[in-house]
C-alpha cells in the first residue's frame, strides 16, 4: 500500500501548467522534471494541466522548475495577488516585508513599491495563500489588505475557451466554400451548384492560407518546441499532416498558374483537407476542453461550500471582509442562516448548525460556548460568537479540497502503462506514415504523389495520442471527485485503483462498529416507578467521573427527568458509589457491592449475565438497603452497521471484527451486526500484527479504525481507512477517508473503485482500439484525411464524456 515515506526535508507542491496539446507534451514535461536535481517524485496529469512535485528545497527552487518547464516549450500558470500595506515608514520597512515574503514557501515573486505602499506577489497557491501572506506581514509588525486578485486559473482557462471559439469561427467560415469545392468533385454531387469562383486555385489559397497559419500557428509553435526538445506530439502530426496539402496544394497553383491547362477550374487541389483538418482538430480541442472542465465539477461545488465573507469584530467595530483576511484569533460573528466562515470554537451563543455536508448527518447538531464550529456548516437558529482557531488552508473544508485535488492531479498505476505507449506513439506513426506513402507512390498507383500523399496524411491525423493520454486521469478525476459527493477522499490515483482488489476487511470495534460512547440502554425498576427510579440513579451517578456514569446520568436528563442535588457522594473503587439523595441511600455498581451492604439481589443475576453477554455493562441499583432494579450501559453499534457488513458480503469480501474488548463482548456485537471472524483482546500494537497474517494469506487487506491505536495497522494494510469522525492521526495514516463515519462509506469507497476501474479499461480499450484499427485503414486508403480528423476528434471527446459517466453513477446504500 504504501511507498516509501519521502525524506523530512521535502516538499510537495503543484504547477498548474500551459500549453501542453497532448499526453505527450505531458510525458515530456513529467520526464524533464524528474531528471532535475532534487526532485524526488514529478507526476504530470494532462487532463487537468497539472504538475504534482516532490522535491528537496535546499537542492531546488520553484523557479527552477518554471524554468525547466519553460525551457522544454510549455509555462506555468501563476497566480497573483496585489496587497496594499499599512504602516511602512521608509525604505528600508518595504525591503524587510519584500524578503520576508520571497522566502515564504510557494512565493515566486514579490515586489514592494513603498511610495505607493504596495506589494505584488507571484505565487503557487498549493503552497501559500494570501491569508498566509497577511498573517506574515503582520507578524513582521505591518498591516496588509488584500486589493485586488489576478491570475485566476478558472478565468484564464474560461478566456482559453474564448479563444478558441472565435478561431474556430474563422476557421469554419474560411473553409466552407472549400469543402463546397471539394464536394463538387464528386460524380454523384454534379446537381449541387457550384460557383465558378470557390473552383479557382488562387480563391483556394486566399482562403486556405489564414487557417492555415494564422488558426494553425498553435500547431507550428507546439511542433517547434516539440521537436527542439527531441521529442514529438500531436502538434507535429497535425502540422506534417496539414503543411503536406497545404504546400503541394501551393505547388500545384503556381504550376498551373505559369501553365494553366483550365483558364476557370485548374487541378485538383488539396487546400479543403488542410483547412478542413485544421478546423476538426480545433473543433475538437475545443470540445475536449469543455468536457475536460466538467471533470473537476466536485472541487467547485467544494469550493462553492465555502462563505465569500465573514462578519468580524476589529477595534471594537463589526467589520465584514472577506473570507481569505479572516486570521486565527479574530472574533467572528455569525449570524441565524449563515454559513460559518471558518473552524472555530464557540465564544458566546447557542445554536443548531447543520453539518450534514461533512458529516453526511442530517440532523443539525446543537452547539454551545466552548463547542467547535466547522466552516462552511450553516448556522440555523442563533446567533453565534466564535473565535477563529483555522483559517485559510488549514479549515477542514480546504483540507478536504486540497486531498481531492491531489487525488485528481495523482497517476494510478495502470496510467504508466498509457503513458510509456505514447511517449513511443508519434515516431512510429510518422513512421507508419512514411511506409504507406512510399507502397503507393512505387507500388499501388505508381507515380501518384497526390494520392500517396493523402493517404500518408489520412494515417498522421487519425492517429493522435490524445485520446490514450485522457484515458486514465479523466476516469480518476471524474471517479475520485463523485466519491467526495458521497463523502469518500481517496488521497491519491493509486488507492483509488487498489481499492477495487480488496477481498478482506479488518473492522475496529469501537467508534467503527459501533458509536465509540456508551449509551444507556436498559432499565428495570423494582418497587419504584421508573421516573421515580431513575430521577434517583441520576443524583446518585452524576457526580462520579466514570464514563459509564456520563452515559447514565445523558440517558435519563435525554428523558426529561430533573435530576436533584446529591446530599453525599463517595466512589467506592471496584465496587461503585453510594449516595444520599432526597435523605434516602441509594446503592449503584456490582454484585461485591452488593454483598458488602448486605443487599439481597440475586434475583436479578441472572437477568444481569444475560444483559453482559449481549455485550453490555449492567449495574444494580439499592435505595435504603434493598435491591430497587437495574441499568445497562453499552456501546451501541451504529444504525447502518449491520446494513453495510450485509453489502460487504455481497460483494463477497470478507469482514473481520478487531478490539481490543473481551471476547464476550466482542461476539456479542459480531453477532448484531452480522460479522462472523471476531479477533478479540487484541492490544495496538498487536493490530498491524493481525493485517500482516492476512497479507501472508495472500489477501488484499483494508483495515478501518477511527483512533491512534488504529494508525500502524492503517499503515500497514493494502488500504488503510480512516473513518473521518475520527482522529486527525488516524486520518493521515490512511489511504481513503470516511467523512460520514458510516460504515456504509466502505462498499460505497469499493463501488466507486470497481466502477472507476471499469471506466478506465472501457476508456484504454477503446482507445488502442481506435487507433489499432483506424491507423491500418487510413494506410490502405479507406479514409480521406478531412474523414480521419473527424474520426481524431471524436476519439478523444468520446473518453472525456465516457469518463464523465461516473458523475452520475448513483450508489444504492
Amino acid at each position: 500500500m504504501q511507498t516509501a515515506a519521502p525524506a523530512v526535508n521535502t516538499r510537495n507542491t503543484s504547477l498548474n501548467l500551459t500549453g501542453m496539446t497532448c499526453a505527450a507534451c505531458a510525458n515530456r514535461i513529467e520526464k524533464g522534471l524528474n531528471k532535475l536535481d532534487g526532485v524526488v517524485e514529478a507526476n504530470v496529469n494532462f487532463a487537468m494541466e497539472r504538475a504534482t512535485v516532490t522535491y528537496d528545497p535546499q537542492k531546488i527552487s520553484l523557479d527552477d522548475m518554471e524554468q525547466s518547464i519553460r525551457k522544454l516549450g510549455y509555462d506555468t500558470a501563476k497566480e497573483a495577488a496585489d496587497l496594499q500595506l499599512v504602516g511602512m515608514t521608509c525604505a528600508a520597512c518595504a525591503l524587510k516585508i519584500e524578503k520576508a515574503l520571497n522566502k515564504m514557501p510557494g512565493v515566486t515573486k514579490a515586489t514592494v513599491n513603498f511610495a505607493m505602499e504596495t506589494a505584488h506577489v507571484e505565487y503557487n497557491s498549493a503552497d501559500v495563500t494570501v491569508s498566509d501572506m497577511l498573517a506574515r506581514i503582520e507578524k513582521l509588525g505591518y498591516k496588509a489588505i488584500t486589493k485586488q486578485e489576478e491570475g485566476d486559473l478558472a478565468e484564464l482557462r474560461k478566456r482559453e475557451i474564448t479563444r478558441q471559439k472565435r478561431k474556430l469561427i474563422l476557421s469554419a467560415v474560411l473553409s466552407l466554400p472549400l469543402l463546397w469545392s471539394m464536394v463538387g468533385h464528386f460524380s454523384f454531387t454534379s446537381w449541387i451548384w457550384m460557383p465558378e469562383l470557390f473552383m479557382n486555385p488562387w480563391f483556394q489559397l486566399i482562403l486556405a492560407t489564414p487557417v492555415q497559419f494564422y488558426v494553425g500557428r498553435q500547431f507550428y509553435v507546439g511542433a517547434y518546441k516539440s521537436l527542439r526538445n527531441k521529442s514529438a506530439n500531436m502538434d507535429v502530426l497535425v502540422a506534417l499532416g496539414t503543411s503536406a496539402a497545404y504546400f503541394y496544394s501551393l505547388f500545384l497553383t503556381v504550376q498551373w498558374a505559369l501553365n494553366p491547362a483550365d483558364a476557370h477550374h485548374g487541378p485538383a487541389m488539396y487546400y479543403e483537407t488542410s483547412a478542413v483538418l485544421i478546423t476538426l482538430v480545433i473543433l475538437g480541442k475545443l470540445f475536449e476542453g469543455l468536457a475536460k472542465g466538467r471533470t473537476s465539477e466536485a472541487i467547485k461545488t467544494l469550493m462553492g461550500l465555502q462563505a465569500k465573507t465573514a462578519l468580524v469584530i476589529r477595534d471594537g467595530e463589526e467589520v465584514t471582509i472577506p473570507v481569505e483576511e479572516v486570521l486565527a484569533g479574530d472574533h467572528v460573528l455569525v449570524k441565524p442562516g449563515e454559513k460559518v466562515p471558518v473552524d472555530g470554537e464557540v465564544l458566546e451563543g447557542t445554536s443548531a448548525v447543520d453539518e450534514s455536508m461533512l458529516t453526511g448527518e442530517s440532523i443539525p447538531v446543537e452547539k454551545k460556548a466552548g463547542d467547535h464550529v466547522i466552516g462552511a456548516t450553516i448556522n440555523k437558529n442563533g446567533r453565534l460568537k466564535i473565535k477563529a482557531t483555522k483559517v485559510g488552508k488549514e479549515t477542514a473544508l480546504a483540507q478536504i479540497i486540497k486531498v481531492v485535488e491531489e487525488a485528481q492531479g495523482s497517476k494510478a498505476p495502470i496510467q504508466r502503462v498509457a503513458d510509456r505507449i505514447s511517449g513511443i506513439f508519434v515516431p512510429i506513426v510518422v513512421g507508419i506514415a512514411v511506409v504507406a506513402f512510399l507502397v503507393w507512390y512505387f507500388w499501388v498507383t505508381p507515380g501518384d504523389f497526390a494520392n500517396a500523399l493523402e493517404k500518408a496524411i489520412a494515417v498522421l491525423v487519425i492517429a493522435c495520442p490524445c485520446a490514450l493520454g485522457l484515458a486514465t486521469p479523466t476516469s480518476i478525476m471524474a471517479g475520485s471527485g463523485r466519491a467526495a459527493e458521497y463523502g469518500v477522499l481517496f488521497k491519491g490515483g493509486e488507492h483509488l485503483e487498489s481499492t477495487h482488489k480488496i477481498d478482506a476487511i479488518i473492522l475496529d470495534k469501537t467508534g467503527t462498529v459501533t458509536k465509540g460512547k456508551p449509551e444507556l440502554t436498559d432499565v428495570t425498576a423494582e418497587n419504584l416507578d421508573e421516573k421515580t427510579f431513575l430521577r434517583l440513579v441520576g443524583a446518585a451517578e452524576k457526580n462520579s467521573e466514570h464514563p459509564l456514569a456520563e452515559a447514565i446520568v445523558n440517558g435519563i436528563t435525554a428523558q426529561g427527568i430533573g435530576i436533584p442535588a446529591t446530599e453525599d457522594f463517595e466512589a467506592i473503587p471496584g465496587y461503585g458509589i453510594r449516595a444520599v439523595v432526597d435523605g434516602r441511600e441509594i446503592l449503584a455498581g456490582t454484585r461485591k457491592l452488593m454483598a458488602k451492604y448486605s443487599v439481597n439481589a440475586e434475583q436479578a443475576f441472572e437477568r444481569m449475565s444475560k444483559l453482559e453477554q449481549d455485550g453490555k455493562t449492567a449495574m444494580l441499583i439499592a435505595v435504603d438497603g434493598q435491591y430497587a432494579g437495574m441499568v445497562a450501559v453499552a456501546d451501541t453499534i451504529k444504525e447502518t452497521s449491520r446494513e453495510a457488513i450485509a453489502r460487504l458480503k455481497e460483494m463477497n469480501i470478507e469482514v473481520i471484527m478487531i478490539t481490543g474488548d473481551n471476547e464476550r463482548t466482542a461476539q456479542a456485537i459480531a453477532k448484531q451486526v452480522g460479522i462472523d471472524h471476531v479477533l478479540a483482546e487484541v492490544l495496538p500494537e498487536g493490530k498491524a500484527e493481525e493485517v500482516k497474517k492476512l497479507q501472508a494469506q495472500g489477501k488484499k487487506v483494508a483495515m478501518v479504525g477511527d483512533g491512534i491505536n488504529d494508525a500502524p495497522a492503517l499503515a500497514v494494510a493494502d488500504i488503510g481507512m480512516a473513518i473521518g469522525t475520527g482522529t486527525d492521526v488516524a486520518m493521515e495514516a490512511a489511504d481513503v477517508t470516511l467523512m460520514r463515519g458510516d460504515l456504509n462509506s466502505i462498499p460505497d469507497a469499493i463501488f466507486m473503485s470497481r466502477k472507476t476501474m471499469g471506466n478506465i479499461r472501457q476508456n484504454l480499450f477503446w482507445a488502442l482500439a481506435y487507433n489499432a484499427a483506424g491507423i491500418p485503414i487510413a494506410a490502405l486508403g479507406f479514409l480521406a484525411p478531412w474523414v480521419a480528423g473527424a474520426a481524431m476528434a471524436l476519439s478523444s471527446v468520446s473518453v472525456v464524456l465516457n469518463a464523465l459517466r461516473l458523475q452520475r453513477v448513483k450508489i444504492e446504500s
